[in-house]
């Protein structure tokens, strides 16, 4: 650590050292050698701890950022913590003390007058902080979304320097990081420091909380400004004039001459009025993925006296602008660049134990890629640094970023809430204000955070709500908020114009369509979804001991959520009575997976094809924080559940899709460029596989962010169970394939019993044809290729027997049997007719394959498997 901590800060030098006459200056995390202990094990004080000359006996390795739990965890106290209710035996005791976070950090030989602060942008919750046996800001650390900034220029020294922090986890009634009805509460209640911490280092005057707005002529997307701001700091008992230079991609550069005065600060700013090299023509605008190329432009400041850099500081921003409306029926939706655009998302959380790793961000960022979505909502402001965000702005992912509804319940904040939620106290205002400033002046660069969310399920009470606005006026003007995640209406700031009415628990396809009140196609939806998402077999297997997987036993509960929705009464039900009974577990879960695949296609196809009345739609939930049976696209694991595929399928740019609400088929365009002429090739078969009706249809073109509808179908077959096959084509090449199950048996909704999570149903399609689907033996064909750090697949399979392959599923396996994660395959659980030829493309990372060679496994509902290298 010592030799490269110290070449690091000498390279952050602007030239050759020279008997240290110039600044160092820096930005180094620490994040290296940390260990912890609990308080309670620990006889000396922090002024004998944070000392060269201390020698920690008995203390762990420690990751930071990261939670005390996920340490001890990773240093093997605790063993499977989420196999079966292990977690529930670990006893919360040793959490009710303090612990110790203790590291050493180098310093090479400093020039006089060197600034050095410590950047803490996450602790949780209470700390006292100790630097070379000197303790530093007593009493006012706590807030686990508070940043702290400290000045230790006074106390480092050349060499060695330690760093110790006592911290203690929150109590009942504070504001802190956490979740709700997702997964149990971690034993720690996530003590620790969670985000990255920085030593940085400048001259006298540094530079702090740069800030980049940008503005678009939206008529013309031909013109565009940049205003750039920052705070410039003298931390020096004298005067100082200096010159602030700013460079931007493409050669953009301004400077600005400043004087400040002692043990001062001022913001600088650069307004495209007084500089016109910031009035940008032709820019290269920032868009989500759907709507065209998210590009980047990058930041370079530094403040000079003489020919001396005191300080830099790089920014990477896009050129964008984001804003509100309120349509005729007073629902909100949003604009990037002056075009609408449909919000397609789901409810991003990290891991239960705040541990994601770079990784597991970018798995998750590249999988809203792959599923054809544009946003993730944050409820509470996750990710351990920045890194999450700026995948979202490199892949043109909007990030809707909130406070959680862990706040607004008693059961959960652990102290009485009102209808304004558990924020009430003056104290309890101040730390949730201050989070607020010190999460936006630290991500309100991104181009990717589209909107700043400040209640959740309630509205904040209207004196917080006043301090939010008075904040967003002051530190970020540039972008929408949300007083509220529900249709609420604010005493000061007016209705939110978003809705979160339910579902969470399962209901049939044609919920979304033909519900007008609730949670069906209308409006902005900002958190919702048909309900549990049960994983495949071998992630069951990693949560559940072998002996109580079949049949369904109380080990499941424990890994379903909480509250109402530990059970899965509702998607078990629907089951049964639409799909039949399940009579083994591999029964249970092909049958789980076409719940999942049908339900998420359904909603989003819905949303889709109801533009413009439906703004938006965000799936509760995107990802999973622990093993779990609800609401997840993919699992704990990254493997992706047959939602995933759902998703992906109903997301296609060009898309052509069953309506259940007017029994119609839908062509959708989901891109910002009008089609070129299509065909669309519709087919009616009944249960037997014989064509009843057969139609080509020739459309001219489908506008950007439009569904066209297609007359209704003149027939469908007798009997209960019939199919739809749809396929659209550009120039006779396949550009969506879509097959539908449905029934001359209709779900019903028991509208009348609507409650906060679910409409229940009080009749079901049947679809208990799919069980007597004869054996299908596929043929198949696999080859592999690599590419720097990607191992491609291509399949080609073909049917050439005579029964239905139904939810043909695919995985690239290890020689060790187990699925490689992440895995991108441009289709799956797919459906295939009697003599039907289809070539599919994958891919994942070679280094996820760990050396083993590359084996294709090939099953689904009725598809006898294979395995082929």
């Amino acid at each position: 650590m010592k030799h490269g901590f110290y070449l690091s800060l000498l390279m952050g030098l602007a030239l050759p050292v020279k008997a240290q006459q110039k600044w160092i200056t820096a930005q180094q995390p620490l994040d290296k050698n940390w260990q912890i202990q609990s308080a309670a094990l620990v006889q000396e004080e922090g002024k004998v701890i944070a000392t060269a000359q201390y020698a920690p006996q008995q203390w762990y390795p420690a990751k930071v950022p990261g939670t005390v739990m996920a340490s001890l965890v990773e240093d093997g106290v605790y063993k499977d913590i989420f196999f079966h209710n292990n977690m529930e035996k670990i006893s919360t005791e040793p959490f009710k003390h303090p612990w110790w976070h203790r590291t050493s950090f180098e310093l090479p030989p400093m020039k006089n007058g060197q600034v050095a602060k410590l950047l803490f942008n996450g602790i949780n919750y209470r700390a006292s902080i100790w630097v070379n046996g000197t303790e530093v800001a007593p009493d006012t650390v706590r807030g686990g979304f508070r940043r702290f900034e400290l000045d230790i220029s006074k106390l480092v020294h050349p060499g060695k320097n330690v760093l110790a922090l006592k911290i203690t986890a929150p109590d009942k009634g504070d504001p802190t990081l956490g979740f709700v009805d997702w997964n149990p509460a971690p034993p720690d209640r996530n003590m620790g420091i969670w985000r990255d911490v920085q030593l940085l280092l400048s001259g006298p005057v540094a530079i702090s909380q740069p800030f980049v707005q940008t503005t678009v002529d939206t008529a013309t997307l031909k013109r565009a400004a940049v205003t750039v701001s920052t705070i410039l700091r003298n931390e020096s008992s004298v005067p100082v004039t200096g010159t602030l230079e700013g460079t931007i991609t493409g050669n953009i550069r301004f400077s600005q001459q400043v004087t400040l005065s002692p043990n001062s600060s001022r913001t600088v700013t650069f307004s495209p009025g007084a500089y016109p090299a910031l009035q940008i023509s032709n820019p290269r605008l920032w868009w989500t993925r759907d709507l065209g190329k998210p590009e980047l432009y990058d930041l370079a400041l530094q403040f000079k006296t003489g020919n001396t850099v005191t300080d830099t500081r790089n920014v990477r921003f896009g050129i964008r602008q984001v804003s509100d409306y309120i349509n005729e029926a007073g629902h909100r939706g949003y604009l990037l660049n002056g075009k609408k655009l449909l919000i397609r998302g789901g409810g991003w959380t990290d891991p239960m134990l705040l541990n994601a790793t770079p990784d597991y961000e970018r798995a998750g960022i590249d999988y809203a890629v792959q599923m054809n979505l544009n946003t993730i909502r944050m409820e509470g402001f996750w990710g351990n640094n920045q890194h999450l965000y700026d995948l979202c702005d490199e892949k043109g992912i909007f990030i809707m970023v909130g406070w959680s509804a862990q706040w607004e319940w008693d059961n959960y904040m652990g102290k009485a809430a009102d209808e304004f939620g558990g924020i009430v106290s003056p104290e309890q205002q101040f730390i949730a204000a201050q989070s607020l400033k010190d999460q936006i002046t630290w991500l309100r660069n991104h181009p990717s955070i589209f909107v700043w969310v400040y209640g959740s399920d309630k509205l904040p009470r209207p004196a917080l709500e006043q301090q939010y606005l008075a904040i967003l006026r002051e530190y970020d003007p540039s972008r929408p908020s949300l007083s509220s995640a529900h249709d609420n209406t604010s005493s000061v700031s007016g209705p939110a114009g978003v809705k979160m009415r339910g579902p969470y628990d399962y209901v049939p396809p044609d919920y979304w369509y033909i519900d007008d009140k609730n949670g069906g196609a209308f409006g902005f939806n900002t958190e919702t979804g048909p309900g549990p998402q049960v994983p495949l077999l071998e992630s069951l297997r990693k949560m559940i001991p072998e002996d109580s997987l079949w049949p369904i036993s109380n080990a499941w509960m424990y890994h379903a959520a909480r509250g109402e929705f530990h059970n899965l009464d509702y998607y078990n039900n629907a089951m049964e009575k639409r799909l039949g009974k399940a009579v083994s577990l591999d029964d249970y879960i092909r049958k789980a997976q076409y719940l999942n695949y049908e339900g998420m296609r359904a909603m989003l196809e819905a949303f889709t094809a109801n533009r413009p009345a439906a703004t938006g739609i965000i799936q509760w939930m995107y990802n999973a924080s622990w093993p779990k049976l609800w609401w997840q696209l993919y699992d704990y694991y990254l493997l992706p559940t047959g939602a995933f595929y759902g998703a992906r399928k109903a997301g296609e740019p060009l898309h052509i899709s069953w309506n259940y609400g007017r029994r119609g088929v839908d062509v959708i365009n989901n891109t910002a460029a009008a089609s070129a002429p299509l065909k669309a090739r519709i087919q009616v078969l009944n249960i037997a596989l014989q064509s009843v009706y057969k139609a080509d249809t020739l459309l001219h073109s489908v506008q950007p962010q439009k569904a066209l509808q297609l007359p209704a179908l003149p027939v469908t077959p007798p009997g209960n169970t019939w199919y739809l096959d749809l396929q659209l084509e550009d120039n006779g090449k396949a550009v969506s394939r879509n097959f539908y199950v449905l029934s001359n048996k209709q779900d019903e909704l028991d509208t009348a019993k609507t409650n906060w999570y679910v409409t229940p149903q009080t009749a079901f399609a049947d679809l208990t044809a799919l069980q007597q689907l004869p054996p299908v033996k596929l043929e198949m064909q696999s080859a592999f290729t690599r590419q720097g750090d990607t191992t491609f697949a291509k399949i080609t399979l073909r049917h050439p027997g005579t029964g239905l392959a139904f939810m043909v599923h695919l995985d690239i396996r290890g020689a060790n049997g187990e699925t490689i994660v992440p895995v991108f395959w441009e289709d799956n659980d797919f459906t295939m007719l009697p003599g039907e030829t289809i070539t599919i493309n994958g891919y994942v990372h070679t280094k996820a394959l760990q050396q083993q060679k590359a084996v294709i496994s090939l099953s689904g509902w009725n598809i006898v498997p294979i395995t082929q290298p």
